[in-house]
């Protein structure tokens, strides 16, 4: 009888799913959780059926109207965004539009400290929910699919947290939109039959294109610049997803890239890693904004 499944990188997981016999890479991320939760199955089901029901929300949240935040830096953008897709005058079509619209709105809808399911972080909420579900949407895919591709995306971050870190102020915002895209490319990948092979490279690839991503924000709120890397996240997903799907595979294993990102993280700089002292954040505009904010809470 499995008590606790034990796995240190992605190559475990090929190496686990052939000794368990499971072809399905959800299904043993499904099992993963239950053994290691001490949860049954149903459970583990209806709760990752929650955490859907609430990325959803919080599109719906986030777009039903003008967000604004206190500091004035937030001011209704995923409003925009919708206003600028309605008009028929997208770049490269509504789907990208709408999918911008949909990750500013989760984004936003944090920011403005309304619930949302960290994926894996508040600072990069936006990120999976903004771009798998109105994929999903548009191609019809059941809820038991994209809850299916939720455990997968998981078990993408799960790998990522083992072997280095989710967290902004440990390694930077590589960290957290790197391994946000990372797990949406992946879940994007398996939304659309991509095998094990594909969903490895697709989780690689959108990792490694954001390498290095440093966490500098203004004011020291989840405001500027994260809720647009959210959007440079989700996009980054997509078309990592694509070539994925495509048959493109990537030259440096999943594993290794994790390597690297945690080595990256151990020696970027402390101003960059969420202090706000770096950056974006020491820039003239935003220290004129720090200052104005700080003035504005003491009196």
């Amino acid at each position: 009888m499995i008590r606790r499944i034990k796995i240190k990188g992605f190559s475990d997981i090929k190496k686990c799913m052939k000794e368990l016999g499971i072809d399905s890479i959800a299904e043993f991320f499904i099992l993963y959780e239950s053994k290691n939760q001490e949860m049954p199955r149903p459970e583990v089901w209806n709760h990752m059926s929650a955490v859907l029901k609430t990325m959803r929300n919080s599109i719906y949240e986030g777009s039903k109207g003008i967000n604004k935040t206190s500091s004035g830096m937030i001011d209704g953008l995923s409003s925009k965004m919708q206003n600028f897709s309605s008009k028929g005058i997208s770049l490269i079509g509504s789907r990208f539009s709408e999918i911008t619209a949909s990750i500013l709105a989760v984004s936003e809808a944090n920011a403005c400290m309304k619930k949302i399911a960290a994926a894996p972080t508040a600072g990069s909420s936006g990120v999976l929910p903004g771009t798998l579900l109105p994929i999903a949407a548009a191609h019809g895919i059941s809820d038991e699919w994209l809850i299916e591709a939720l455990f997968v995306s998981g078990g993408i971050g799960e790998i990522i947290s083992i072997n280095a870190s989710i967290s902004g102020a440990i390694h930077g915002c590589q960290a957290e939109i790197g391994s946000a895209s990372s797990m949406a490319a992946a879940g994007l990948t398996y939304l659309f039959g991509g095998d094990t092979d594909a969903i490895e490279s697709a989780a690689a690839f959108a990792l490694k294109n954001l390498l290095g991503l440093v966490c500098d924000p203004v004011a020291g709120l989840v405001e500027i610049p994260c809720i647009k890397r959210n959007v440079m996240g989700g996009m980054n997903a997509v078309a990592c997803a694509e070539m994925a799907l495509a048959g493109i595979r990537t030259v440096i294993p999943l594993d290794e890239v994790i390597e690297a990102m945690d080595f990256i993280g151990r020696v970027i700089p402390h101003e960059l890693r969420e202090t706000s002292e770096g950056g974006l954040a020491v820039t003239p505009t935003a220290t004129n904004i720090s200052e104005r904010l700080k003035s504005r809470n003491s009196s």
